[in-house]
Protein backbone atom coordinates (compact mmCIF):
# COMPACT_ATOMS: atom_id res chain seq x y z
CA UNK A 1 0.00 0.00 0.00
CA UNK A 2 1.22 3.30 -0.69
CA UNK A 3 2.04 6.28 1.67
CA UNK A 4 -0.43 8.13 -0.22
CA UNK A 5 -3.40 5.42 0.14
CA UNK A 6 -2.09 5.22 3.91
CA UNK A 7 -3.28 8.57 4.26
CA UNK A 8 -7.13 7.94 3.43
CA UNK A 9 -7.49 5.34 5.92
CA UNK A 10 -7.68 7.03 9.11
CA UNK A 11 -11.48 7.21 9.55
CA UNK A 12 -11.74 3.46 8.84
CA UNK A 13 -8.96 3.14 11.38
CA UNK A 14 -10.60 5.31 13.86
CA UNK A 15 -14.09 3.21 13.57
CA UNK A 16 -11.76 -0.35 13.68
CA UNK A 17 -13.23 -1.07 10.06
CA UNK A 18 -9.78 -1.72 9.26
CA UNK A 19 -8.90 -5.97 8.37
CA UNK A 20 -5.82 -7.07 10.50
CA UNK A 21 -3.20 -6.59 8.14
CA UNK A 22 -4.49 -2.91 6.63
CA UNK A 23 -4.81 -1.76 10.60
CA UNK A 24 -1.06 -2.88 11.16
CA UNK A 25 0.31 -1.33 8.19
CA UNK A 26 -1.20 1.65 9.11
CA UNK A 27 0.03 1.55 12.77
CA UNK A 28 3.25 1.56 11.86
CA UNK A 29 2.61 4.81 9.41
CA UNK A 30 1.40 6.13 12.42
CA UNK A 31 4.41 6.59 14.25
CA UNK A 32 5.87 8.59 11.19
CA UNK A 33 2.83 10.27 10.42
CA UNK A 34 1.69 13.18 12.67
CA UNK A 35 -0.83 14.80 10.53
CA UNK A 36 -2.65 11.23 10.59
CA UNK A 37 -2.13 10.37 14.39
CA UNK A 38 -3.91 13.64 15.28
CA UNK A 39 -6.91 13.20 12.78
CA UNK A 40 -7.10 9.74 14.65
CA UNK A 41 -7.14 10.90 17.50
CA UNK A 42 -9.74 13.97 16.57
CA UNK A 43 -12.03 11.33 15.24
CA UNK A 44 -12.06 8.86 17.99
CA UNK A 45 -12.13 11.51 20.61
CA UNK A 46 -15.70 12.82 19.04
CA UNK A 47 -16.50 9.11 18.25
CA UNK A 48 -16.09 8.70 22.65
CA UNK A 49 -18.17 12.07 23.14
CA UNK A 50 -20.73 10.58 20.85
CA UNK A 51 -19.94 6.72 22.18
CA UNK A 52 -22.94 7.40 25.25
CA UNK A 53 -25.32 9.94 23.37
CA UNK A 54 -28.35 9.03 22.03
CA UNK A 55 -27.98 7.25 18.79
CA UNK A 56 -30.23 7.56 15.45
CA UNK A 57 -29.70 5.13 12.59
CA UNK A 58 -29.43 7.03 9.43
CA UNK A 59 -31.79 6.45 6.63
CA UNK A 60 -30.72 4.25 3.93
CA UNK A 61 -31.41 7.11 1.00
CA UNK A 62 -28.08 8.82 3.30
CA UNK A 63 -25.72 5.33 3.50
CA UNK A 64 -26.70 5.16 -0.55
CA UNK A 65 -26.08 8.86 -1.18
CA UNK A 66 -22.31 8.33 0.79
CA UNK A 67 -21.27 5.13 -1.27
CA UNK A 68 -22.36 7.00 -4.20
CA UNK A 69 -20.46 10.11 -3.55
CA UNK A 70 -17.20 7.91 -2.13
CA UNK A 71 -16.23 6.71 -5.99
CA UNK A 72 -16.11 10.53 -7.21
CA UNK A 73 -14.50 12.19 -4.39
CA UNK A 74 -10.65 11.61 -3.44
CA UNK A 75 -10.23 12.39 0.21
CA UNK A 76 -7.93 14.80 0.43
CA UNK A 77 -4.47 13.52 2.56
CA UNK A 78 -3.30 15.70 6.00
CA UNK A 79 -1.48 18.89 5.09
CA UNK A 80 0.95 18.98 7.74
CA UNK A 81 0.44 22.32 8.16
CA UNK A 82 1.77 22.91 4.50
CA UNK A 83 0.34 25.26 2.49
CA UNK A 84 -2.57 24.07 -0.15
CA UNK A 85 -2.66 26.26 -3.38
CA UNK A 86 0.61 28.10 -3.96
CA UNK A 87 4.43 26.91 -3.79
CA UNK A 88 4.52 23.41 -3.52
CA UNK A 89 0.66 22.67 -3.98
CA UNK A 90 0.85 24.01 -7.12
CA UNK A 91 4.05 21.71 -8.56
CA UNK A 92 1.98 18.97 -7.58
CA UNK A 93 -1.14 19.87 -8.90
CA UNK A 94 0.70 19.96 -12.51
CA UNK A 95 2.43 17.04 -11.62
CA UNK A 96 -0.70 15.29 -10.99
CA UNK A 97 -2.34 16.74 -14.32
CA UNK A 98 0.93 15.20 -16.43
CA UNK A 99 0.09 11.79 -14.61
CA UNK A 100 -3.92 12.18 -15.23
CA UNK A 101 -2.88 12.88 -18.98
CA UNK A 102 -0.33 9.67 -19.65
CA UNK A 103 -3.27 7.47 -17.63
CA UNK A 104 -5.41 8.86 -20.19
CA UNK A 105 -3.71 7.98 -23.21
CA UNK A 106 -2.86 4.67 -21.85
CA UNK A 107 -6.24 3.99 -21.25
CA UNK A 108 -7.05 5.28 -25.13
CA UNK A 109 -4.73 2.60 -26.35
CA UNK A 110 -6.62 -0.12 -25.02
CA UNK A 111 -5.00 -0.90 -21.69
CA UNK A 112 -7.65 0.04 -19.49
CA UNK A 113 -5.50 0.03 -16.79
CA UNK A 114 -7.30 3.53 -15.26
CA UNK A 115 -10.77 1.76 -15.34
CA UNK A 116 -9.54 -1.25 -13.27
CA UNK A 117 -7.94 0.95 -10.90
CA UNK A 118 -10.31 3.33 -10.57
CA UNK A 119 -13.10 -0.15 -9.84
CA UNK A 120 -10.53 -1.27 -7.26
CA UNK A 121 -10.41 1.78 -5.50
CA UNK A 122 -14.30 1.92 -5.66
CA UNK A 123 -14.73 -1.18 -4.77
CA UNK A 124 -12.09 -0.82 -1.65
CA UNK A 125 -13.74 2.14 -0.34
CA UNK A 126 -17.45 0.19 -0.49
CA UNK A 127 -16.08 -2.32 2.10
CA UNK A 128 -14.43 0.11 4.14
CA UNK A 129 -17.76 2.19 4.42
CA UNK A 130 -19.73 -0.96 5.07
CA UNK A 131 -17.20 -2.55 7.38
CA UNK A 132 -17.41 1.05 9.46
CA UNK A 133 -21.40 1.09 9.01
CA UNK A 134 -21.81 -2.38 10.37
CA UNK A 135 -19.48 -1.77 13.63
CA UNK A 136 -21.67 2.19 13.78
CA UNK A 137 -25.12 0.30 13.45
CA UNK A 138 -23.67 -2.90 15.95
CA UNK A 139 -22.43 -0.40 18.50
CA UNK A 140 -25.66 1.49 18.01
CA UNK A 141 -27.24 -0.94 19.15
CA UNK A 142 -25.59 -2.28 22.10
CA UNK A 143 -25.86 1.60 24.20
CA UNK A 144 -29.32 1.98 23.28
CA UNK A 145 -30.64 -1.03 24.12
CA UNK A 146 -33.22 -1.80 26.63
CA UNK A 147 -31.46 -3.62 28.87
CA UNK A 148 -27.93 -1.56 28.28
CA UNK A 149 -26.05 -1.42 31.41
CA UNK A 150 -22.84 -0.01 32.33
CA UNK A 151 -19.87 -0.04 34.57
CA UNK A 152 -17.39 2.62 35.21
CA UNK A 153 -13.96 2.73 37.19
CA UNK A 154 -10.42 4.68 37.12
CA UNK A 155 -7.75 3.03 35.18
CA UNK A 156 -4.04 2.97 36.23
CA UNK A 157 -2.40 6.47 35.32
CA UNK A 158 -6.02 7.98 36.32
CA UNK A 159 -7.81 7.05 33.04
CA UNK A 160 -11.37 6.48 33.26
CA UNK A 161 -13.33 3.47 31.69
CA UNK A 162 -16.58 2.56 31.23
CA UNK A 163 -18.08 -0.80 29.97
CA UNK A 164 -21.19 -0.97 28.80
CA UNK A 165 -23.15 -4.56 28.26
CA UNK A 166 -26.31 -5.79 26.71
CA UNK A 167 -27.28 -9.17 27.34
CA UNK A 168 -29.77 -9.11 24.76
CA UNK A 169 -27.74 -8.59 22.32
CA UNK A 170 -24.86 -10.54 23.65
CA UNK A 171 -22.15 -7.49 23.10
CA UNK A 172 -20.05 -5.23 25.31
CA UNK A 173 -18.49 -1.58 24.31
CA UNK A 174 -16.30 -0.32 26.00
CA UNK A 175 -15.09 3.70 26.50
CA UNK A 176 -12.13 4.75 27.71
CA UNK A 177 -10.38 8.77 28.38
CA UNK A 178 -7.76 10.30 29.34
CA UNK A 179 -5.64 6.82 28.59
CA UNK A 180 -1.66 7.15 27.83
CA UNK A 181 0.00 6.31 24.54
CA UNK A 182 1.30 2.54 24.98
CA UNK A 183 4.75 2.29 24.45
CA UNK A 184 6.35 2.47 21.11
CA UNK A 185 6.00 -1.41 19.84
CA UNK A 186 3.08 -1.97 22.22
CA UNK A 187 -0.92 -1.60 21.74
CA UNK A 188 -3.48 -2.00 24.61
CA UNK A 189 -5.84 -5.32 24.07
CA UNK A 190 -8.73 -6.10 25.43
CA UNK A 191 -10.14 -9.58 27.02
CA UNK A 192 -13.13 -11.11 28.06
CA UNK A 193 -12.32 -13.06 31.52
CA UNK A 194 -14.44 -16.32 31.16
CA UNK A 195 -13.96 -17.09 34.88
CA UNK A 196 -9.85 -16.82 34.92
CA UNK A 197 -9.76 -17.49 31.37
CA UNK A 198 -8.72 -14.60 29.46
CA UNK A 199 -10.46 -14.23 25.41
CA UNK A 200 -9.10 -11.71 23.29
CA UNK A 201 -11.81 -9.11 22.68
CA UNK A 202 -9.50 -6.69 19.90
CA UNK A 203 -7.56 -4.03 20.30
CA UNK A 204 -7.46 -0.42 20.82
CA UNK A 205 -6.50 2.30 18.25
CA UNK A 206 -3.07 3.19 19.29
CA UNK A 207 -3.17 7.02 18.48
CA UNK A 208 -6.22 7.32 20.80
CA UNK A 209 -6.10 8.31 23.95
CA UNK A 210 -10.51 8.54 23.91
CA UNK A 211 -11.90 5.58 22.65
CA UNK A 212 -14.91 3.91 21.86
CA UNK A 213 -14.60 0.26 21.02
CA UNK A 214 -17.27 -2.54 20.35
CA UNK A 215 -15.70 -5.42 21.86
CA UNK A 216 -15.39 -7.80 19.59
CA UNK A 217 -17.57 -11.01 19.45
CA UNK A 218 -19.97 -12.13 21.68
CA UNK A 219 -20.25 -11.77 25.93
CA UNK A 220 -21.31 -15.31 26.32
CA UNK A 221 -20.56 -16.40 29.53
CA UNK A 222 -18.02 -13.55 30.77
CA UNK A 223 -18.15 -12.68 33.76
CA UNK A 224 -15.77 -9.33 32.98
CA UNK A 225 -13.14 -7.68 31.08
CA UNK A 226 -9.00 -6.97 30.91
CA UNK A 227 -6.86 -4.22 29.66
CA UNK A 228 -3.15 -5.61 28.89
CA UNK A 229 -0.62 -3.65 26.85
CA UNK A 230 0.67 -6.11 24.30
CA UNK A 231 3.47 -6.21 21.41
CA UNK A 232 1.61 -4.46 18.06
CA UNK A 233 -0.78 -6.64 16.39
CA UNK A 234 -2.00 -8.12 19.48
CA UNK A 235 -1.33 -11.50 21.18
CA UNK A 236 -2.99 -14.67 21.68
CA UNK A 237 -3.00 -14.66 25.44
CA UNK A 238 -1.95 -12.26 27.86
CA UNK A 239 1.56 -11.81 27.76
CA UNK A 240 1.80 -8.89 30.36
CA UNK A 241 -0.16 -8.16 33.94
CA UNK A 242 -3.49 -6.30 33.60
CA UNK A 243 -3.89 -2.58 33.68
CA UNK A 244 -7.46 -3.11 34.76
CA UNK A 245 -10.01 -6.02 35.23
CA UNK A 246 -13.44 -4.54 34.99
CA UNK A 247 -16.33 -6.69 36.09
CA UNK A 248 -19.70 -6.57 33.52
CA UNK A 249 -22.67 -4.89 35.44
CA UNK A 250 -25.47 -7.38 36.34
CA UNK A 251 -27.71 -5.04 37.79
Amino acid sequence: MSNAELHTLTGAYALYALPDTERTEFERHLGDCEACALEVRELSETATRLGLAVSVSPSRELRDRVLREITTVRQVAPSNGRPTRSGAAAGRTGRWSKLALAACLAAAAGFGGVAVWQHQVAQDARQQADRAERQSEQLAQVLSAPDAKARSSVLTGGAKGTVVVSQSRNRAVFVASGMQPPPSGKVYQLWFDDDGSMRSAGLMNRAATDSTVLLDGPVDGASGMGITVEPAGGSAQPTSAPLALLTFPTA
